[in-house]
């Protein structure tokens, strides 16, 4: 086990200010049925149970927001209404991912609010040196990342790339 590896992690400042009637919940993910919930009514990828079942053990840290009873949303399973994660080995990548927000809790500053304690996270707990952050943004995304100091990989002459759809029956 490396020094790093032993070391317990710091924690990152909270945010300074979030909308009266909402909670930070630092270090937690949402429950699965939230979690699932929270990507399917932000835009995002539709997960199963079983592929979302392993993203808390997976994930390198995590944390979430949470809103009273009174601005809950009818439709979902609990009060979570953002969230965001880092996956990574903690030594040199660390992937942002799941960064959503519900619509009906979208332009109130949680997504700022969540990117932020991540970025912190990382800068305070990863070793010296220059960590590789990085993410993959949604168009709707973009403007949050780039206001937060992200710019698009093709500037520094990479690109990202996945496996698309269907690849299992391709490969």
């Amino acid at each position: 086990m490396s020094a790093a590896e032993s070391s317990p992690r710091q924690p990152a400042p909270l945010p300074t200010a979030l909308p009266a009637g909402y909670t930070f919940h630092p270090g937690l993910l949402p429950s699965v049925p939230e979690y699932r919930h929270i990507r399917v009514a932000s835009g995002l990828t539709a997960m199963t149970e079983a592929q979302s079942r392993p993203v808390p053990g997976g994930s390198w840290y995590g944390c979430h927001i949470t809103v009273d009873d009174e601005g809950k949303d009818a439709e979902a399973p609990g009060n979570a209404v953002a969230m965001g994660r880092i996956i990574g080995d903690g030594g040199w990548y660390f992937l942002i991912a799941d960064m959503a927000v519900l619509p009906n809790h979208q332009r109130k500053g949680l997504g700022d609010a969540v990117l932020k304690h991540l970025v912190a996270y990382i800068k305070i707990n990863a070793p010296e040196g220059d960590p590789c952050v990085i993410l993959s943004a949604d168009p709707p995304g973009i403007k949050l990342y780039k206001k937060n100091g992200f710019i698009m990989s093709d500037s520094v002459q990479e690109f990202g790339m996945i496996l698309p759809s269907g690849w299992r029956d391709k490969i």
